[in-house]
């Protein structure tokens, strides 16, 4: 637990914090770094730039002038809470959900370690607007060592110059995964992020041929687009349905596993709908074991 700067001075309950409490919510995110890593990614992010350049508001929740669990909003609300007594989390969430309906939603989804989440939304339920969908139990999966399977050697870095490739296959997984096209044209949120993706290194790809066509196009794919506290994790894998069945998830995962842990961060994580058996069974086969569940409120 870390003394937080003046923002939370004499107080208790939850408060919109602001650039001095970055490190001490990154402190608390550091209790459950693989359950905090999507926040703690924004927050490090923050720690450089600002919490208003790194495209959100952290909100935290404090007693006895120690700040004891945070949440990141911004494009999702991201709730840490790791590590507290039952009765702690029941007041901080409490307190959350209190801000939240004082603020209003701003994001398009509430996600996370399961038991926050679906917590919080049980409090807020009846003053934000209805869900769409409430993914209640996704396996949460992390890798830090070896892959059990041969990765494929195919599999890379995006180039930037292959943009117009990776951007078709990130929107049908996209459409596929969530029910609706995230595409906005050139220039949009979803457009931008996965040119930035791309930029630095964190998509990964197997470009082919597929059925016979003359110009190549992603059969395979996956982001690393939160990296925070030496955990790495993996979005967005997709696989071509015209390719499915070769099991490209398993050795192109393995792939993106073993780059990863040798060039970004040694523990890999990632989530994943529990119905998805096939999923789970292939990160399964890679290496990859259950630590926890996620669970994701879309509106």
């Amino acid at each position: 637990m870390v003394m937080p700067p003046a923002t939370l001075s004499g107080r208790t309950g939850a408060v919109v914090l602001g650039d001095a409490d970055v490190p001490a919510a990154l402190a608390v995110c550091a209790t459950d770094a693989v359950g905090s890593v999507l926040a703690a990614s924004r927050l490090e992010q923050a720690a450089s730039g600002g919490v208003r350049r790194a495209g959100g508001e952290l909100w935290g929740y404090a007693e006895d002038d120690v700040l004891l669990a945070v949440c990141w909003v911004g494009a999702n609300l991201v709730p840490v809470v790791g590590g507290l007594d039952a009765d702690v989390t029941s007041r901080a969430l409490s307190a959350f959900a209190e801000l939240g309906r004082t603020r209003g939603r701003r994001c398009s989804s509430i996600v996370g370690p399961a038991d926050a989440v679906l917590g919080l939304w049980s409090r807020l339920r009846g003053a934000w607007p209805v869900e769409r969908e409430v993914r209640s139990h996704q396996p949460s999966m992390v890798l830090d060592t070896d892959p059990l399977v041969t990765p494929d050697p195919r599999v890379r870095r995006s180039r930037p110059d292959e943009y117009d490739l990776v951007l078709p296959a990130c929107v049908r997984m996209f459409t596929e995964e969530v029910g609706y096209s995230p595409a906005s044209g050139p220039g949009g949120p979803y457009e931008l992020r996965v040119r930035r993706l791309v930029e630095d290194g964190r998509s990964f790809v197997l470009v082919d041929r597929v059925g016979g066509l003359r110009r190549p196009r992603v059969v395979f794919k996956a982001e690393v687009p939160a990296v925070a506290g030496g955990v790495a994790q993996v979005q967005g894998v997709w696989v071509d349905p015209e390719r499915r069945g070769e099991r490209l998830s398993e050795s192109g995962m393995a792939a993106v596993a073993q780059a990863t842990r040798a060039e970004i961060a040694p523990v890999v994580s990632l989530y994943v709908n529990g119905y998805n058996t096939r999923a789970v069974r292939a990160y399964e086969a890679v290496g990859f074991r259950e630590v926890g569940a996620y669970a994701t409120v879309l509106f």
